[in-house]
């Protein structure tokens, strides 16, 4: 079933560069799977405000992009400034304007406390996961009522669900998961695709 999700979504040429430049440059990718849904999140959301910890070769954010609104902007963050002169080749060449994105090079644990409470759609966590769990407290704190948390790597190859891992990676990672699951305001799902994906939408009004 999974390797039929993945199968069953194609790429466009723009895209499909972008992954091959991905590669090049040694910059994880989400799969194409994981690239719909991001699209798709994106747009049931509402998609005005989104941000992205990992920018990456700007895969995932071109899917992002796809899904927001016309005049949706898309803040990126990545501490790798080869990774965001990439990307932003990628938008331009998926048509996307400047005015569309935001790309921030630095630490995202720094950039993300300078981003206002409560004022984004979407929040998306790409990056290393031994720093998830501070990625998703700031992203929690960023999400608008009705907005969607997005953590990939969720999976960890498998080694997130089993017993006998017990590396700090792993420790991070399932902390990140447990507070999404224990944040009342959040509705979670795990959905099986690329190295996992977690999902939360945040309540449209707080628990009294």
């Amino acid at each position: 079933m999974l390797a039929h999700a993945e199968a069953s979504i194609s790429e466009d040429s723009v895209l499909a560069a972008v992954r091959e430049r991905a590669q090049d440059i040694g910059a994880e990718a989400v799969t194409p799977a994981v690239g719909a849904l991001l699209s798709l999140l994106a747009r049931l959301s509402g998609g005005k405000a989104v941000v992205e910890v990992g920018t990456g070769a700007g895969l995932s954010g071109l899917w992002l992009l796809s899904g927001m609104r016309p005049d949706g902007v898309l803040t990126t963050i990545d501490i790798e400034p080869e990774y965001q002169r990439v990307a932003r080749q990628a938008f331009t060449e998926g048509g996307i304007g400047p005015s569309r994105t935001r790309l921030i090079t630095g630490r995202a644990q720094e950039v993300l406390t300078r981003l206002a409470d409560t004022s984004y759609d979407l929040v998306f966590i790409d990056a290393d996961p031994a720093d998830q769990p501070d990625y998703v407290a700031e992203g929690i704190r960023l999400l608008r009522p009705g907005g969607v948390i997005v953590v990939h790597s969720a999976a960890l190859g498998g080694r997130a669900g089993d017993p006998a891992a017990q590396d700090a990676t792993v420790a991070a990672v399932r902390e990140a998961a447990r507070l999404i699951a224990e944040d009342e305001r959040l509705v979670p799902v795990v959905i099986p695709l690329g190295d996992g994906v977690l999902a939360a939408a945040r309540e449209y009004s707080d628990p009294e």
